[in-house]
């Protein structure tokens, strides 16, 4: 792979980890909106789903941007982006007192949502799939050669 490849995908790791390293402080320093939209899913246990949550983004996120277990890691975002997608942005919004043109426009932002999780969940496979590139700790590690 040429320099200029290796360059691109840390880029695209700098990209790709960036919402992941900034959603998950956010829940671990404020949980309660990520506790009501996993309370409004039917799943229990809210807060401490809502911290784990904040926990395994801020890891992962951390983990692609310097290119760390990069394979496992992006798997484990590609489910994750597929499961949350699945769960918290598929299906319609129903706030009771809202006006129709309001609840209009959550759902159609509930669907980019959802396309924007299933978008991810491809990037996050590519990059299990052809790696974190030469500039990463994987790589440092002997984990990625130079033909990877």
């Amino acid at each position: 792979m040429s320099n200029t490849q290796n360059t691109v995908i840390l880029v695209a790791r700098i990209l790709l980890s960036f919402m992941f390293i900034y959603s998950g402080f956010g829940k671990l320093t404020d949980p309660s909106g990520t506790a009501g939209m996993i309370t409004g899913a039917g799943l229990p246990a809210a807060t401490a789903l809502a911290y784990l949550a904040g926990a395994f983004e801020l890891v992962t996120g951390i983990a692609v941007l310097v290119g760390f277990q990069t394979k496992i890691v992006g798997w484990a975002l590609a489910l994750f982006c597929a499961f949350t997608g699945l769960v918290f942005h598929s299906g319609t919004v129903a706030v009771p007192g809202w006006p129709d043109a309001a609840l209009g426009w959550i759902n159609a932002l509930n669907g980019i949502m959802l396309m924007k999780n299933f978008t991810l969940a491809g990037a996050y496979i590519l990059l299990a799939t052809f790696g974190p590139g030469l500039y990463s700790i994987d790589a440092r590690r002997g984990a990625v050669t130079a033909a990877a």
